[in-house]
């Protein structure tokens, strides 16, 4: 079993997936054109999972959940949920980053080539990594400010992560010793004012979140669970009301549906050409096994990152890159080597990333078959191998692009176009082989 398939936490849409076309009556349609532009043309963030659990090095708040028992597995944090639940919430105490420098977070970023990065500003455990009026339960520094505030000034947008969930509220989890699951431990019917006081908190929170951090390209609201008939939080009460805030931000109301669903996020996966989301939509890929810092977790290779940039990109979606920084506030060195060698390789590369649109789906099939990757912008065709060794030929005319010349040139290159031969083939230089998934530039007319 592998591990995205032994996890409990990935949540599948609810709800129809709305079109373009059930967007465009409503009244922030011509400004979401826009902000679905920036968005597409962006390509590569990062999502940063930061919290208590880094300080336990453990799975992302999920421990707490008594039905979660994944989470607990092979070996639970500590041997009863009692103890568990009593050190955990203790971690706050313990929890101080002084190490944490983000506008050297902001400079790995950008030499990354990454484009907006989101930062978890509260997760299910209810522990706040900004000051809000509305909890006690918070880092004793505004850590999301100085990440906002060290992002804009990078030039990289910003976007906030929320949980909808609150599992140290007492208005969603109470005190009492029971066993939870990871939802409400009670009926909102029978308790209504219990359950209004909880909405209201969340209103206060994310209108405390788009008031006090500068411009937000993303409203990144996570817990799957609530928002269906069992925990209604009225989102149609609040977000239209953050929106004259922040005009420029997305909601993403993940895996709900509806009109705060504004792009969709695969977790853990890239679709398939024929199932590709509709809306502009983001596969969530962690660097590591974990979201969060766990020590001696596992990282995928640079190749395994570049290639997977590569399918997602070619079928017109974005990429968020998973980092979970350490207790201390510093990057891990394997996220930072691994993000190091992806700004190298889209320094060469990103002019055939960033700013892309897909191809037909049958030249992207095409493409396959002779082992590449293809993006297009109204300049040029863009060809990458999804082997670290490309093929030694690549045939032109197999692709059926429209308006293509013959010329091909490397990426990053500033030697002579490859040659052309009959029948629209290049053959590739030696040199051109042993490079790490080099892109190819195909002019249009």
């Amino acid at each position: 079993m592998t591990e995205e398939t032994s996890r409990g936490d990935i949540e599948s849409t609810k709800e129809k997936e709305w079109t373009a076309a059930d967007f465009s009556q409503l009244p922030e349609h011509a400004q979401l054109e826009k902000n679905w532009t920036w968005f597409q043309n962006q390509k590569i963030g990062v999502l940063l999972h930061w919290g208590l659990y880094a300080q336990a090095g453990i799975v992302e708040s999920w421990e707490l959940s008594d039905a979660d028992r994944w989470a607990r597995q092979p070996k639970a944090w500590r041997p009863n949920m009692t103890q568990l639940k009593q050190d955990y919430w203790g971690l706050a105490q313990q929890f101080a980053p002084t190490h944490y420098d983000p506008a050297a977070w902001a400079a790995v970023f950008k030499n990354a080539g990454i484009r907006y990065a989101i930062f978890t500003t509260k997760h299910h455990d209810g522990f706040n990594m900004y000051h809000t009026q509305y909890s006690d339960y918070h880092a004793d520094a505004d850590l999301f400010g100085a990440f906002a505030q060290a992002m804009t000034q990078a030039g990289i947008g910003v976007g906030a992560y929320y949980s909808k969930a609150d599992w140290h509220h007492p208005d969603y989890w109470r005190p009492d010793g029971t066993p939870k699951n990871r939802g409400i431990d009670f009926d909102r019917h029978q308790d209504p004012e219990r359950w209004q006081r909880y909405v209201t908190f969340v209103h206060h929170q994310l209108t405390e979140l788009a008031a006090n951090y500068g411009p937000l390209r993303m409203l990144w609201l996570d817990a799957g669970w609530v928002g269906d008939a069992r925990e209604p939080l009225a989102l149609n009460q609040i977000i239209p009301a953050l929106w004259q805030k922040q005009p420029q931000m997305l909601a993403v109301d993940r895996t709900m549906g509806g009109r705060f669903e504004q792009y969709v996020t695969p977790e853990r996966q890239v679709p398939d050409i024929q199932n590709r989301p509709v809306l502009p939509w983001e596969s969530n890929i962690p660097l590591a096994n974990n979201w969060g810092y766990t020590p001696g977790d596992t990282y995928k290779s640079i190749g395994e990152i570049i290639r997977t940039i590569l399918q997602v990109v070619t079928l017109g979606g974005n990429i968020v890159l998973g980092v979970g920084p350490k207790p201390d506030g510093t990057l891990p060195a394997p996220a930072s080597r691994l993000l190091h060698q992806l700004g190298g390789w889209l320094a060469l590369n990103g002019q055939g990333i960033y700013n892309t649109r897909p191809v037909a789906a049958a030249a992207i099939a095409a493409a396959r078959r002779q082992g590449y990757a293809i993006t297009q912008d109204d300049r040029a065709y863009y060809l990458f191998p999804l082997a670290s060794v490309p093929p030694q030929t690549l045939d032109l005319h197999a692709l059926h692009l429209p308006d293509t010349q013959p010329i091909v040139t490397r990426l990053g290159w500033q030697g002579q176009p490859f040659p052309v031969k009959a029948q629209h083939v290049v053959r590739l230089p030696g040199s051109l082989r042993q490079s790490l998934h080099p892109g190819l530039r195909i002019a249009k007319v």
